[in-house]
């Protein structure tokens, strides 16, 4: 990947540089600004310009003059941008449209006056990108990734953490409508030709298709809106083969004029809206997936992904995302690991993806100190509920947020709209893990040490809290009152003894 070092970082920012990739797709063109963990950094601006490079290219083989022109417009303000910003590090992709235009070499010359690196990608290494980009999101996605652009559709093979087989179509949206217009049952059969001939028919077999590319994203919150949907988080959204055909029957009635009153559906993604639709429905049919997974990653993160060491792509991102929000927003950098490890006792049955789970709430434990009293435990699940986080779902975030909820003050009932996303049971779970983590901050005053010193256990009868003899005085009213509460959401009586140990 092509990359250009603007200039030395200013030294107070040597540890948290900014990096920064611009993606000229043939529809968009994009500058993300990123900063912060390298396994997840934090997008601090994000801008696209809906150049269409691809729109004409099925007529002539050429990108049109104003598309050009407005591309390297929109080029010339984002290196401007990318300067201003003190990025140290900026990397510059071309995709389906300059790749297969005749005159994207021109193109890509214009590029390289204004002084960007630009790097053209072969369409297997943005079908390997694309991949990464889901892996780095969801780092269990075992199926299908479909990637669609305006100029291409990508698909690639996803399991255990690496990308397998891949294939690049000439079907993007941009090329979609030319191809519908020869009538629905030539557009199906072309489709599937393509795919058997590429022997893709059937491999994503009871498998999900991951969902990649802008036009994708914005089916799936059109699919929000007419279901009233109450948590508007587009990754990991699922929809089923029998949800995108109805959704492709209510494009095929609803007026454009409706379609662009929906929240963050792009004015420019609205026409493309039913072929994006017509072309995911026979790529379930032909691949014959078991459901679709929306993802917010796509190629621009697995570049990134791409760049990481063994260990940083070992990591996981929400637990990274979690420890870097907490040491932000939080007292006491690292009270959120060790509260982990201080409730853990209690919860020793819980299986590894509710373990995770409780990690992350505890690295959030601390979020609310700072706002209004009143409004702590509300803070906490705007947090767990909205905040950027990847490999987690809707229930998820909803478990967390519960946690968060009764941890920062909140008590023991569930707002909404929780108990709409995840089991009661878990959410029953996540209130004990909150009257825990509200103990541990009570009794410890948020800093290390007096957690470090003391232990809790339960048995059958009873939740143990065990002190060093120096530190009794530490169990005060408040304490013991938090003691009680917790001891009580496991149907047992509350015990303070002296750690010997």
């Amino acid at each position: 990947m092509a990359t250009l070092l603007f200039r030395k970082t200013r030294a107070e920012a040597v540890g948290d540089a900014r990096t920064a990739i611009i993606d000229i797709g043939s529809n968009s063109i994009r500058l993300v600004v990123y900063q912060g963990p390298a396994r997840l950094p934090a997008i601090l601006f994000n801008e696209k310009v809906l150049a269409g490079l691809g729109r004409g290219i099925n007529a002539n083989g050429r990108i049109e003059d104003k598309a050009i022109d407005a591309a390297i417009a929109a080029l010339t303000r984002f290196a401007a941008l990318a300067r201003e910003m003190d990025v140290a590090r900026l990397s510059v992709v071309a995709t389906a449209a300059v790749r297969d235009a005749e005159n994207g070499p021109e193109l890509l010359d214009r590029v390289r006056a204004i002084g960007l690196p630009v790097q053209m990608l072969s369409g297997d290494q943005e079908a390997v990108a694309a991949g990464e980009g889901v892996i780095s999101a969801i780092p269990d996605a075992d199926g299908v990734v479909g990637d669609l652009g305006g100029g291409s559709l990508e698909l690639v093979r996803v399991k255990s953490g690496a990308v397998q087989d891949r294939v690049s179509f000439p079907l993007g949206v941009l090329r979609v409508a030319a191809l519908r217009e020869k009538g629905a049952r030539s557009f199906r059969n072309h489709v599937g030709q393509l795919i058997e001939e590429a022997g893709w028919t059937g491999r994503g077999a009871g498998l999900p298709l991951y969902l990649v590319g802008g036009s994708w994203r914005a089916l799936a919150r059109l699919d929000m809106a007419l279901h009233a949907y109450p948590l508007p988080i587009i990754h990991q959204y699922e929809m089923s083969a029998e949800a995108i055909t109805r959704l492709t029957r209510t494009l095929a009635h609803i007026g454009k004029g409706k379609l662009r009153a929906i929240p963050n559906i792009s004015a420019g993604r609205v026409p493309m809206l039913g072929d994006a639709a017509a072309i995911l429905g026979v790529l379930v049919k032909h691949l014959w997936s078991s459901t679709t997974i929306v993802s917010s990653f796509g190629l621009r993160e697995g570049l990134l992904y791409s760049a990481l060491s063994a260990e940083e792509r070992a990591q996981d991102p929400l637990i990274v995302a979690a420890r870097d929000e907490g040491r932000r927003l939080g007292r006491f950098a690292e009270h959120g690991d060790l509260l982990d490890g201080w409730i853990a006792p209690l919860f020793g049955d819980e299986p590894p993806a509710l373990a995770r789970l409780r990690h992350a709430a505890c690295l959030l434990a601390d979020v609310g100190w700072h706002a209004n009293p009143e409004f702590r435990a509300e803070r906490g699940v705007e947090i767990a509920l909205h905040g950027n986080w990847v490999a987690i779902d809707a229930a998820g975030r909803a478990i967390m947020a519960q946690a968060l909820f009764t941890g920062l003050g909140g008590g023991t009932g569930t707002p909404a709209p929780l108990e709409l996303l995840a089991d009661a049971d878990d959410l029953a779970r996540a209130r004990q893990w909150g009257l825990a983590m509200r103990l541990g901050q009570r009794l410890s005053g948020g800093v290390a040490a007096p957690l470090q010193r003391s232990r809790l256990e339960a048995n059958a009868e009873q939740v143990s809290l065990f002190l060093e003899q120096s530190d009794l005085p530490l169990y005060g009213e408040t304490v013991e009152r938090r003691h009680k509460a917790l001891a009580a959401a496991f149907d047992r009586s509350a015990v303070m003894g002296i750690n010997l140990k």
